[in-house]
């Protein structure tokens, strides 16, 4: 009987955890890792900057308004490299993530060009 009320409050600590997490919406320039570090201007930096080979391995970014980089996960690499070969623009590539946000670091659930 221990052991059970242990298993039920362990999980509804867990189940607690999971609804406080919640989604985040951010906007901001689509840059690539190396770029972005480089601290270029996001307004600036232009797709065909972000579609080079050297680019693209880096990964991707999110360059918030107030400087604040935030890198994209493996979902949101594909998602924004989707996102630069299907754009004509050619700068200044503003997006909106949605998703969690840990540290420096973002989970993607969507991502799509402003």
């Amino acid at each position: 009987m221990r052991s059970l009320k242990r298993m039920l409050v362990g999980a509804g600590l867990v189940a607690g955890f999971a609804l406080t997490a919640s989604a985040a919406t951010v906007e901001g320039f689509l840059m690539d890792k190396m770029c972005a570090d480089a601290k270029k201007d996001g307004s600036a930096h232009t797709r065909e900057c972000a579609l080079m080979p050297a680019c693209v391995k880096s990964g991707y970014t999110v360059v918030t308004a107030d400087g604040k980089v935030l890198t994209l996960d493996d979902k949101g690499n594909q998602e924004a490299l989707k996102v630069l070969n299907a754009t004509k623009k050619t700068d200044g590539l503003k997006v909106t993530v949605k998703g969690d946000i840990k540290g420096d670091s973002i989970k993607v659930a969507s991502l799509k060009l402003n």
